[in-house]
């Protein structure tokens, strides 16, 4: 295991420790490091087996559906996505979307919802998967067009969807669509959409430089009957900001543990590696190296899990997350990157760690609201502060 004394900061209860470390040794046994050519099967074997494990009991709500506690615990799902990412990153990709996809069932669904779809999703018997951007609507959430019509019982969906992680696997996928009650963000509601429902397919797979599940969704008068509707008439913007508010720390978690593992793969290429006479370590310029690679991570790992700390306390954390995502992400890129330089040759060889890793970051970088998404937000939330809102 990586250094682990960030355990013994305040932010975290001896429950917490536990977890990181029970979960560390069940990894390095249970989690293969090469998954072969089909990442449909790996990422399903791995959501079995993270199941199996009982893991992904903290990525839904509700003891008696399933989950660990009866709210999700922030800081243990950002543990849980760090250690899993310093090991495997489509072992973090399979229990993050566990989460995300059901996420919002967790927080605003029925108790019938929850009872049909969260057990499940717990033991690792049912794929989940969030549905929100389209082709002209990533960032810009309010300007999505996917619409959804009342008809009799059902509503009936017509649009697209894409970027969807999970997208050709997912057993079930919490649909936003705009339901027309108001313009922008004020006219959205989301839906739970089984994967067999007719209407709904799979226009396109998207082949990415990390690869996992990944599709385009096409939905063409799929009905879907009124009480799989999440919440009520044009809430659905808000579930959406709730789900991702809970996590969008867990990204920046995730980072943190590829940004471990690449100081891991550093420090052991330096201390091993002879030039000129003399280890890499030895040089200079390789510790200064390590040294801004050290405490980068540390400063990101301290708002990671500050604003972890501070959402399980109750608190606002939508400046705090936005933070943490933008200083672990862009901080792991810097870091993957030196690890590479670090490697020399090495680095840039197919299926060697750092390289794996440099393609693993890049998406974080994006995925969950962009960086420049998150610094808009840090303004925003700054500038509401002062009594100066920021134009919209």
């Amino acid at each position: 295991m990586s250094d682990t004394r960030y355990l013994d900061w305040p932010f975290f209860d001896e429950r917490h420790r536990q977890l990181a470390r029970q979960l560390d040794g069940w990894a390095a046994t249970n989690v293969p490091q090469s998954h072969g050519d089909d990442v449909d099967a790996a990422c399903r074997a791995l959501v079995a087996r993270l199941g199996d494990g009982g893991w992904l009991r903290h990525a839904v709500a509700g003891r008696e559906h399933g989950g660990s506690a009866e709210a999700i615990d922030t800081r243990a799902i950002c543990l849980i996505r760090e250690t899993l990412a310093r090991h495997d990153g489509l072992a973090d990709f399979a229990f993050a979307m566990q989460g995300l996809g059901s996420g919002a069932i967790s927080l605003a669904g029925t108790a019938q919802q929850k009872a049909h779809y969260l057990p499940r999703v717990a033991r690792g018997e049912a794929i989940a998967a969030f549905a929100l951007s389209e082709p002209d609507a990533g960032s810009d959430v309010a300007a999505l067009a996917c619409a959804a019509r009342a008809d009799g019982g059902e509503f009936v969906l017509d649009g697209e969807k894409t970027w969807i992680s999970n997208g050709g696997i997912a057993d079930f996928y919490v649909v936003f669509a705009r339901t027309g009650e108001a313009a922008g963000a004020r006219g959205i509601s989301a839906f739970i959409v089984d994967a067999g429902t007719p209407g709904l397919s799979i226009a396109e797979r998207i082949d990415v430089i990390a690869p996992h599940p990944l599709a385009r969704l096409r939905f063409a008068g799929c009905r879907v009957p009124a009480h799989r509707r999440l919440g009520a008439a044009a809430e659905g913007f808000r579930i959406a900001m709730r789900t991702l508010d809970v996590f969008r720390t867990s990204v920046a978690a995730a980072a943190l543990g590829f940004a471990r593992r690449a100081l891991d793969e550093a420090l052991a290429r330096a201390t091993s590696r002879t030039m000129f006479g003399q280890r890499l370590a030895d040089f200079q310029l390789t510790q200064a190296k390590l040294a801004t690679m050290a405490t980068t991570i540390d400063s990101a790992a301290l708002l990671t899990y500050r604003a972890a700390w501070q959402r399980d306390a109750g608190g606002s954390v939508t400046r705090e997350a936005a933070m943490a995502k933008m200083a672990a992400t862009e901080g792991a890129q810097q870091v993957i990157d030196a690890a590479v330089q670090l490697w020399g040759g090495l680095g840039v060889t197919s299926g060697v760690p750092v390289e794996r890793l440099y393609r693993d970051i890049r998406a974080l970088r994006i995925y969950e609201g962009a960086t420049e998404v998150q610094q808009l937000i840090i303004a925003r939330e700054l500038l509401r502060e002062s009594g100066a809102p920021a134009a919209r």
